[in-house]
């Protein structure tokens, strides 16, 4: 099963994508290592990952339903 990941702001523009798919990882820690190993570029830029439309700051399990998404710095006003 794969998870699908959407991209926002400079990811968006660097990957050239709306989203990306990669196959299912248990975890937020995997999915990440899994990420920078296949994209190098996001080694690069920093950026924070929401799950389920919440950011998160430590390890969390995932499902096939998870919705990720990944979230450069943004300012606005």
């Amino acid at each position: 099963m794969k998870i699908k990941i959407l991209l926002f702001g400079q990811l968006k523009e660097k990957l050239d994508a709306g989203f990306i798919e990669i196959e299912s990882m248990e975890d937020s820690d995997l999915l990440l290592a899994k990420l920078k190993s296949e994209f190098p570029v996001l080694s690069d830029i920093s950026f924070r990952i929401a799950v389920d439309k919440i950011l998160i700051a430590e390890k969390v399990v995932l499902s096939e339903k998870s919705e990720v998404a990944l979230l450069p710095p943004f300012s606005g006003g």
